[in-house]
């Protein structure tokens, strides 16, 4: 993998979080209202599933 290959991964991250608040503002606002009445310890829980899911994701791609 070279440097070319982590900006298009970053790139494609990009797209794919733009797609709800594009396609849905609506519904865009209304998550972020939900996750502001989160607690700091389930908002880390969710980042600490979204990390652990991307890297067993990379792992089966890289594997």
């Amino acid at each position: 993998m070279d440097g070319s290959t982590l900006w298009l991964a970053l790139a494609v991250v990009l797209v794919i979080e733009g797609l709800l608040p594009f396609f849905s503002p609506a519904g865009w606002r209304s998550l972020f209202e939900q996750v502001l009445k989160m607690s700091n310890g389930q908002i880390r829980f969710f980042g600490l599933c979204s990390m652990a899911a991307g890297l067993v994701w990379m792992a089966l791609l890289l594997g």
